[in-house]
């Protein structure tokens, strides 16, 4: 991973309360728990019981839309997904 890449990441994983990323078939809701040299992991769920924690490559990643939620604005907001050009 790239310097550009995990400062990518990280500038992600701080914004918004909480992050969603979507993919044309499924999206993942959730909190960044984690960034290695794979990727990231998204904790999704309130709980142990209901949450799952997702493991999410760069390759992937680089195919999704990437938004946080905007707490002055009460609203998912696009996070410019620079990761392609990294």
């Amino acid at each position: 991973m790239s310097d550009q890449q995990l400062e990518f990441l990280i500038a992600f994983a701080e914004s918004g309360n909480q992050q969603k990323i979507v993919f044309p078939h499924i999206s993942y809701q959730g909190w960044i728990m984690e960034i290695s040299e794979e990727g990231l992991v998204i904790s999704t769920g309130f709980n142990e019981k209901k949450g799952k924690d997702i493991l999410l490559s760069l390759e992937e990643l680089q195919q999704a839309e990437l938004f946080f939620w905007d707490q002055k604005t009460s609203e998912w907001t696009a996070f410019k997904n620079k990761l392609q050009t990294c």
